[in-house]
């Protein structure tokens, strides 16, 4: 009799334990719609980075201090590709900001110069060192 039990409560275990296990995994598993949903997000805010860099450069500022600075373009460019995604957000930000102030006129030229050509060398240094 007590070798029924133990088979009963063994049954019972091998009945419910995947189902339990698998309802359990399934609360704690991230979709693959989220996952794809996360990367393209990140896709996007990496081009929008990279874009901003880009857009400061390519002014007539920016052109202005890579002269200066005796880099090549491609240089930078080919750096801002290899900057990991924190150090571009960082840099990004500051980009917008260098550019917004000066559109707005509380940002003299030769201080977006003096911006732009500091972005230049940590850009390239980041991506050197």
């Amino acid at each position: 009799m007590h070798w029924k039990v133990c088979l009963l409560a063994l049954a019972i275990v091998f009945w419910t334990g995947p189902a339990a296990t698998t309802a359990r995994a399934q609360q704690h598993v991230v979709s693959l719609d989220e996952l794809h949903t996360d990367a393209q997000r990140n896709s996007e805010e990496r081009q929008a980075d990279e874009a901003a860099v880009r857009d400061l450069l390519s002014s007539k500022a920016g052109q202005k201090a890579l002269k200066a600075a005796n880099v090549e373009y491609q240089k930078v460019d080919k750096a801002i590709g290899q900057l990991s995604d924190d150090d571009l957000a960082k840099i990004a930000t500051r980009s917008r900001q260098a550019e917004s102030d000066f559109t707005a006129g509380s940002l003299p030229g030769h201080i977006l110069f003096l911006i732009i050509l500091v972005l230049i060398l940590i850009v390239v240094l980041s991506v050197t060192l």
